[in-house]
């Protein structure tokens, strides 16, 4: 199983947000239910907690890195928070990352294999819409990723 599909929901006055149930039942078969929350990319990514060890591992692995890399590696790890799902399948969003992220008040939560994307629901429509702006270059990336 992996997270897949898009789902659009509302972020309440105490900064939670439901966790679609496809996805609740993905964790509680493949993971635990436990989420790390980071930034990247103009939202928040949440990694069951399994695939996030797996990423502190790779990035363990790589020893000597540039600077660049490093300077990535303090802003992804400074957004970090581990959040659980609630008993109503909500998980509390911090406020640095809701800042980092532009959430208002809505929110677009994306399934993308092993992790899921939390987006304002405008930025997620503006990044729709500038990838459908350009079709031709979109087909030659999905033939590129052999699809």
């Amino acid at each position: 199983m992996m997270f897949a599909g898009r789902y659009e929901y509302g972020i309440d006055d105490k900064n939670r947000i439901s966790i679609p149930s496809k996805f609740r039942e993905t964790l509680s078969i493949q993971y635990d239910m436990r989420l790390i929350l980071t930034n990247l990319d103009s939202c928040i990514v949440a990694y069951p907690y399994q695939e996030w060890l797996n990423i502190q591992e790779r990035i363990e692995k790589l020893g000597a890195i540039s600077k660049e890399a490093r300077e990535f590696l303090r802003f992804f790890y400074s957004g970090v928070s581990e959040c659980a799902i609630d008993r109503l399948g909500r998980i509390l969003i911090p406020q640095s990352l809701k800042t980092y992220a532009q959430i208002k008040k809505n929110v677009t939560i994306v399934g993308m294999n092993k992790k899921i994307e939390i987006w304002a629901q405008e930025k997620w429509e503006e990044l729709v819409q500038k990838a459908t702006s350009n079709l031709e270059q979109m087909v030659n990336i999905v033939s590129d990723l052999g699809l």
